[in-house]
């Protein structure tokens, strides 16, 4: 793809729920844990280094069930924790998920501020448990959702998260199956590709990356995920061993 890999994650199991995704908030120790904040730093360097430096980053997949939401709330969160402001905004108005993640209402949200001029943004970002990370849900889904994504107001909306963040992370549908990614692509400093390691057929990578370019997507570069443990055996053992001193340290203490 002649674009910079951004980071490894690993393929983690267990999940029963979908706060369970949120690795960095449930096993902050973990090998998958450390991979996100490796993730973190690359992403903040190339933000920083792009043609098109700033705030407001898109999330997507060339195809759905590559963990693009996982890995964004996982980003958001490795983020927060370093102490950055941090906006989560659940952009996908067809299978939206962030609120499940963080187990938030969603009666209100984005397509509420889209429509109702006299709502604020601040009566709409919700607080999470992570110190510094706010999500702004969906909100009720609309029959209409490229159409409010390219409206002017959701341009304006973009310019109000902005003032409010250090960082702005917005989830999307796949870019290959709906116009919204494009659409959202444009109006963002910076896209990272999310692919699914030994599941998405290379050409199929390929034309998500052409599509979002042939649009004015800044590529940031892609995130590797789901990589199995056996891919990944030495980078478990490090991090395995490594903890293993650290316990052993503190009953020899």
């Amino acid at each position: 793809l002649s674009l910079p890999l951004l980071g490894s994650i690993f393929r983690f199991r267990s999940v029963k729920d979908p706060r369970d995704h949120l690795i960095l908030a449930k096993h902050s120790r973990s090998p998958s844990a450390e991979a996100y904040r490796i993730l973190r730093t690359n992403v903040e360097f190339a933000a920083l280094g792009s043609r098109n430096p700033g705030k407001l980053l898109l999330v997507t997949s060339a195809v759905p069930q590559e963990g693009k939401t996982t890995t964004l709330a996982n980003l958001g969160i490795a983020m927060a924790q370093a102490g950055k402001r941090v906006i989560l905004a659940d952009t996908d108005l067809r299978r939206p998920s962030l609120h499940r993640f963080f187990n938030l209402p969603n009666d209100v949200g984005l397509t509420s501020l889209l429509l109702e001029k006299e709502l604020a943004v601040d009566r709409v970002l919700l607080d999470t448990e992570v110190e510094g990370l706010k999500v702004l849900t969906s909100g009720p889904l609309p029959p209409n959702p490229a159409e409010l994504l390219d409206s002017p107001q959701m341009g304006g909306l973009l310019h109000q998260l902005e003032e409010q963040a250090d960082t702005v992370l917005c989830d999307s549908p796949p870019c290959l199956m709906m116009a919204d990614a494009g659409i959202l692509s444009s109006r963002v400093s910076g896209t990272i590709l999310i692919i699914g390691a030994g599941e998405t057929r290379s050409e199929i990578c390929q034309r998500g990356k052409d599509a979002l370019e042939r649009l004015g997507a800044n590529v940031l570069g892609v995130v590797l995920n789901k990589l199995s443990a056996k891919s990944s055996s030495g980078y478990y053992y490090y991090y395995s061993e490594d903890g293993e001193r650290r316990r052993h340290r503190r009953r020899t203490d």
